[in-house]
This record gives structure tokens, C-alpha cells and sequence, in this order.
């Protein structure tokens, strides 16, 4: 199986995104652009583990302490590594520390079971589009100086999930197996 841990987004940041990203499509369309339904913030990828070690990660989830409930702000877009060589694009995240201090819990929790911690700071992200190579570059960003503001919405979240991932030819597909709300409840 293929798991990983995020956090959803809100119905109308989603909606903002995906206009954002049928505008985009236009300028590049050699990207694979992410299927917008499918938007989530990632706190930590585990990656592929045999389906009896579910168990063992849904019960080391259920002790991650949820802080109060966090505020989050989608805005603006970025290019990882960089703005000359992109291979990602991205919507940006605004949250207080209590983000990344729930991604450092997740990752803590997990540890024990062998799932290596992150070594990469914690950079929250949605992303929109994997770009294979830097054709259409300055179309892409002309198409991103012509939407304006480039605000998303807004959301707060109060509890997170593990997801399993499948991929297939249309794109990965993500199915919902567990829920942690401020409690560790698992549901």
C-alpha cells in the first residue's frame, strides 16, 4: 500500500484552484497538471508498506496530539527547486507554526515503525503541475502576471487523515482510511 498523511482543503479554495488551473493549462500544456479534487496538504509521505502495517500506523497516528485548530491561507505560486529550472509548480500555504509542529508530531509517531523521518524542513505546498521540461516557460508566466491576485481562500483545519494512494494512468487516486480529529480520535 501507499499511504500518506494531509490535511484537506476547504470546497472553495479547491474551486479557486481549479479555475486558476483550466486558465493555466492553456499557456503549458506538456505539464501533468494534478487533478484538483485530489488537492491535499501533505504532512508526511510514507510511501509503500504492506497492508499489515496499517494497523500499526493508524494506532500510532490516533497519539499525535492535534494543537488547536489551525488557520490556513492559499496564496500566491512558486516553482520548486526555482523559478529557471522548474519541475514543480505550487500554491502557496500560509499557517502559524502549529502546522509544522503537526507534521513534526506525524513524523515522530511514525518513526518508531521504521517509516524514516524527513529530512527536508517542512515546506506545506499544494501542487498544481510536474513540469518535465522549461519549453513555454515565459507563456506560463505571462498566463501567471495576467490572473492577478493570487489569493485562494482560506480554511481551518481540525483534524487530518491517512490516505492510501494508487496510481494509475489518469493520475493518482486517493482513498480515505482513517480520520484524527483534535482528540486522536480515529473515525
Amino acid at each position: 500500500m501507499r499511504l500518506f498523511v494531509a490535511l484537506d482543503i476547504p470546497e472553495d479554495v479547491r474551486a479557486s484552484l481549479g479555475a486558476l488551473v483550466k486558465r493555466l493549462r492553456e499557456q503549458l500544456r506538456d505539464a501533468r497538471w494534478v487533478r484538483i479534487e485530489g488537492a491535499h496538504v501533505t504532512l508526511k509521505f510514507i510511501g509503500e508498506v504492506p497492508t499489515e502495517k496499517m494497523e500499526d500506523i493508524k494506532a500510532a497516528l490516533q497519539t499525535v496530539p492535534f494543537p488547536a485548530p489551525i488557520k490556513i491561507i492559499f496564496r500566491s505560486l512558486g516553482f520548486f527547486p526555482n523559478q529557471r529550472r522548474p519541475r514543480v509548480l505550487w500554491a502557496g500555504i500560509e499557517a502559524g507554526p502549529a502546522l509544522g509542529e503537526l507534521a513534526a508530531a506525524v513524523d515522530a509517531a511514525l518513526e518508531p515503525l521504521g517509516i524514516t523521518r524527513e529530512q527536508r524542513a517542512f515546506s506545506p505546498h499544494l501542487t498544481l503541475a510536474r513540469l518535465d521540461s522549461p519549453k513555454n516557460l515565459n507563456r506560463l508566466h505571462k498566463g501567471i502576471a495576467a490572473v492577478g491576485p493570487l489569493e485562494f481562500g482560506s480554511g481551518v483545519a481540525k483534524e487530518f487523515h491517512l490516505y492510501q494512494s494508487v496510481l494509475k494512468r489518469g493520475g493518482a487516486e486517493y482513498t480515505r482510511l482513517a480520520t484524527f480529529g483534535a482528540e486522536g480520535e480515529s473515525r
